[in-house]
């Protein structure tokens, strides 16, 4: 016996049989029983909710002669007529399916057409069934139309798309339409288990209902996903092998990142996407279960006593619930939802979720206090930081409050009492980026970065350095310097995720060590550099323009020139500073 798939095995046969789509079903029906058809209907929606299904049922009703042959249309063919029969196994030759996304063309449409013209062979209709008909060419539809308008009595047309905006207006205006919905997942989870128990496959509720999320509405992808993770699972369905079928993200770990983030715990946060780092679980699929996660939570925010009592997940979900408001419910859901777009701008897509996550920490609770000042970084032994981090600047959802600035340079961070004079280089900090505009950096300099910007133009000189090291080192902003055991410490700050890579590193520090004759080390953490070689040299560049400008507008000849010719002026971008030691 041949083995066939479930989407196959359970496939529809009768209008009673069908699943989601009541509101169809209902309509066809009434209207087969009162012997009001029309001549074209259309069934629109997305793949595999059952719109072929449905007209071969109709194909059915409209053929069916009943057991004893004497039957007439009904809403309720028999299954065991010679029509319901080779409909059933896609051989009834007055049932003619037409995929227009490969027959697209008129030739296919007038090929259709010349056979309107015959009466059906053996069937009381011929039925021309036409799959994602929006792929039909304007040629093939106008050639269609008048047939479409006015086909003979024996002949009903059924057109299907999953996307009716591409349907030509005069083709919509033709027909009955009827759109079928995506299942709900408790809809397709009802179904799967009736299936499975008529299969007698053992299974369990957690893995149905991440069999029918992963459906997104289509009753033949559930069951298609079901064949397979039986075969994953070895004749068993459970909710673990399902989960790593799938490549789903435990709930765990979702309701983990939920918990922490309403806890404004970023270290948490961080630490449970090095998790899913280390399991390869995808970040899309993160942040799409905790979108789910959180509309539920949403749900039972406003409408409590919703949740499912039979349902695993209640506890957990009841208990979220109540961790997180409602108005950052919302906020995340609207975060999670938009931050699947931007995990494809890095190529590191777990860099971008924990920055996609960590926005909420952005936003403290409306008239809540402003976030506390951030601890330092520990050095690795008992070394010490040389630069305080910034306080951290209060939020509102709606308008950015007032910019918290960092103490001043001369004031002593509160740390610094605790550490021995002699292990700081020198008597300097590097203040962390304050808030500013979107898209801005502005130049903040300090004396670690002037020390800085010397290393790297002595490097520059001697050659030591080249191509990515030299861009690492320029774009690098140095926020302390630390001597430990007969070694040199820098730590940096630099914004590009690429510039941050080891191997660029280690050349680096190589060539740092080959200038001092001491070993090196860097400590590279992410973030906007406030004062860089490179900002230095921007700055530099940017004052000696504007020295040039004003040289050119103060300039007596030029003021004359201005004067004679009213119509003179000075085209804006066309002055530019010449070096006072042009290279020969």
């Amino acid at each position: 016996m041949v083995d066939v798939v479930l989407a196959r095995k359970y496939r529809p046969r009768r209008f009673d049989d069908m699943v989601g789509q009541e509101h169809v079903v209902r309509a066809l029906s009434n209207a087969l029983s009162s012997g009001r058809l029309h001549h074209a209907y259309l069934f629109t929606g997305t793949r595999g909710i059952g719109k072929t299904t449905v007209s071969r049922i109709l194909a059915k009703s409209l053929n069916c002669i009943g057991p004893d042959g004497s039957g007439g249309v009904t809403a309720t063919p028999c299954g065991q007529c010679q029509a319901c029969v080779e409909i059933d196994a896609d051989r009834f030759i007055d049932y003619i399916e037409l995929d227009a996304a490969s027959n697209r063309g008129i030739d296919e449409a007038r090929d259709l057409i010349e056979r309107a013209a015959y009466k059906p062979s053996v069937g009381r209709y011929k039925v021309f069934m036409i799959d994602e008909a929006h792929q039909l060419t304007k040629d093939a539809f106008s050639a269609l139309l008048k047939t479409l308008e006015e086909p003979p009595e024996y002949l009903k047309f059924v057109l299907a798309t999953t996307d009716p905006e591409k349907m030509l207006p005069t083709v919509l205006s033709r027909c009955l339409q009827f759109n079928l919905r995506p299942m709900a997942p408790e809809t397709v989870q009802a179904h799967l288990a009736r299936v499975l128990a008529a299969e007698q496959v053992a299974h369990d509720g957690a893995a149905l209902r991440l069999l029918a999320r992963a459906a997104r509405g289509s009753m033949r992808d559930a069951l298609s996903l079901t064949d397979q993770a039986i075969a994953y699972g070895g004749g068993r369905l459970d909710e673990a092998g399902v989960r790593a079928m799938l490549g789903s993200v435990d709930g765990r770990h979702v309701a983990g990142l939920v918990r922490a983030l309403a806890a404004r715990d970023g270290a948490a946060v961080l630490s449970i996407v090095d998790v899913l780092r280390g399991h390869g679980l995808s970040a899309a699929g993160t942040l799409e279960s905790m979108a789910v996660l959180l509309q539920r939570m949403a749900v039972l925010q406003v409408v409590p006593g919703t949740l499912d009592g039979d349902d695993p997940d209640s506890p957990e979900l009841q208990s979220l619930a109540h961790a997180l408001p409602a108005d950052e419910t919302q906020l995340l859901y609207s975060i999670v939802l938009h931050g699947r777009a931007e995990l494809a701008l890095m190529s590191d897509e777990y860099g971008a979720l924990a920055m996609v996550l960590l926005r909420l920490l952005a936003f403290p609770p409306a008239g809540g206090p402003p976030p506390q000042r951030l601890e330092p970084t520990q050095a690795r032994t008992a070394g010490v930081l040389a630069a305080p981090v910034a306080s951290a600047r209060p939020l509102s959802r709606s308008v950015p409050s007032e910019i918290v600035s960092p103490p001043p340079a001369e004031s002593a961070p509160p740390w610094v009492d605790a550490v021995p004079h002699e292990l700081l280089d020198v008597d300097a900090r590097a203040p962390a980026a304050p808030a500013r505009p979107q898209g801005t950096t502005e130049f903040q300099p300090h004396a670690w970065g002037e020390r800085w910007a010397a290393q790297v133009a002595e490097l520059t000189q001697q050659g030591g350095i080249a191509a990515l090291v030299r861009e690492l080192a320029m774009q690098a902003e140095c926020l302390g310097r630390v001597e430990l055991d007969g070694r040199v410490q820098w730590r940096l700050r630099v914004e590009r995720e690429s510039l941050r890579a080891s191997p660029l590193r280690d050349k680096l520090q190589a060539a740092l060590a080959a200038i001092s004759g001491v070993q090196v080390e860097l400590l590279l953490e992410p973030g906007t550099a406030l004062d860089s070689p490179a900002l230095r040299d921007a700055a530099a560049r940017a004052q000696a323009l504007q020295r040039a400008e004003q040289t050119i507008q103060t300039d007596p000849v030029v003021r004359d020139l201005m004067t004679q010719f009213k119509t003179a002026r000075i085209v804006p971008g066309s002055i530019k500073p010449v070096s006072r030691n042009p290279t020969p």
